[in-house]
């Protein structure tokens, strides 16, 4: 990229900071046939609504829409280097998020948050026999250790007194003080959708210290924090010693909603570490294309009012949906603290697979046996609050049938 194409880029993000600039309408229906959508394409010719994926069924924002049209003006889409308005729009956003002044050489640009933890342990699969995984958890997570060769060493979450999930850390002291290549961690949680307390990493990163073991922390649902008191907080911005130890990924592609652009950033502090890491990229994943650039450099440089009120949108589906569970008998569900995605507790209903029963009902949901967790099944309420209540129509209409 050319010194004018950084300034045409970085002219464009600089404008994007004004909320008169846009009024979100998200009850507004987003007709996505003919975009070959994979979301919707699993249930062509089917009525089958689909709450299975994480791809909001809400516009990305108009401002990255913009960025993009900005960069459509060049006519050539080559190899790309990392734009300086990419790396001063993150940094700037980890500074006003988490205080956290990270330096531009701990960060390594790829494509997606999943190649990403994937190339990660892949580096590290030399140091242990086993991969440490928190359970349920979204399935690229549970094909990681194959993938690598390694032992999944799967630490299940429980449910506490007050109905949340949470991190069992005696089984985690047990498994992380064996053999152990990484953890791998999920913040905020998905599917549970928990955005784990300032004590719950703290005690965490003592595992990982005390054991000297890598954490791999995917970190990409950080801006979707839907319950009011909580505030998320990348684990290796907690001290220097696990920050030693981490590898952070971040991206705002799923909370601003472009996925399929892909991008992310690691942001590897340890020199040791982070020259690994970028060497396993550089061998084996392509890089980020330059329209990702343009998407990622807009979206981590908002400060509109845009993202409150998606997260005030999402709060409220979030909150109708567990009102709708709580008075259904044979299922239930915990609160979205982040995220927007719905953990459903399906096993009292007597179905063999929750998921293919909601489906027969036109209810396409996302099957717990693919987390880790059968039984249990995970509902996407990114969409506007009209899809959400035939959602739940047919929700209930499903539980209705199998108690009868």
């Amino acid at each position: 990229m050319t010194n004018d194409d950084r300034a045409s880029v970085a002219a464009c993000v600089a404008g994007l900071a004004d909320d008169s600039a846009f009024a979100p309408d998200f009850d507004a229906l987003v007709d996505r046939s003919g975009t070959a959508s994979a979301k919707w394409e699993k249930y062509a010719g089917r009525d089958v609504l689909p709450f299975w994926v994480a791809d909001m069924d809400l516009p990305t924002p108009p401002f990255v829409v913009d960025a993009l049209r900005e960069r459509l003006r060049h006519p050539v889409f080559g190899y790309t280097e990392t734009p300086i308005a990419a790396v001063d729009a993150f940094l700037g956003w980890l500074a006003r998020r988490y205080g956290w002044q990270a330096s531009p050489e701990w960060l390594v640009w790829i494509s997606g948050v999943v190649p990403g933890f994937t190339l990660a342990v892949q580096m590290l699969a030399d140091q242990g026999d086993e991969l440490v995984i928190p359970t349920p958890v979204y399935p690229p997570f549970l094909k990681v250790p194959p993938r690598c060769r390694l032992k999944g060493s799967l630490s299940p979450l429980v449910r506490s007194g007050s109905g949340r999930w949470e991190m069992d850390f005696d089984d985690l002291a047990r498994r992380l003080g064996r053999r152990c290549a990484a953890l791998m961690f999920c913040n905020p949680h998905n599917p549970t959708g928990r955005v784990y307390d300032e004590d719950e990493l703290r005690r965490l990163a003592e595992l990982v210290v005390g054991n000297d073991v890598v954490i791999v922390s995917d970190e990409i649902h950080c801006p979707l924090i839907l319950a009011a008191e909580k505030r998320h907080r990348p684990i290796a911005a907690l001290d220097d010693e696990v920050a030693q130890r981490s590898i952070t990924l971040f991206a705002p592609t799923k909370a601003y909603n472009f996925p399929g652009l892909g991008g992310a950033v690691a942001v590897i502090p340890d020199a040791g570490l982070r020259e690994r890491f970028d060497q396993t990229v550089q061998g084996l994943a392509h890089g980020v294309s330059p329209l990702a650039y343009a998407a990622l450099a807009a979206a981590f440089a908002d400060q509109s009012g845009w993202l409150d009120a998606l997260n005030a949108y999402l709060a409220a589906n979030g909150a109708r949906l567990q009102r709708a569970v709580a008075g259904l008998p044979g299922i239930s569900t915990t609160r979205v603290e982040g995220t927007y995605l719905a953990w459903l507790d399906a096993r009292e209903l007597g179905v063999p697979n929750p998921a293919d029963g909601f489906e027969a009902f036109g209810l396409g949901l996302s099957d717990g046996a693919e987390f880790g967790a059968p039984g249990f099944a995970r509902f996407n309420f990114g969409c506007p609050r009209a899809m959400l209540e035939r959602g739940i129509e047919r929700l209930a209409r499903a539980v209705a049938s199998f108690h009868g």
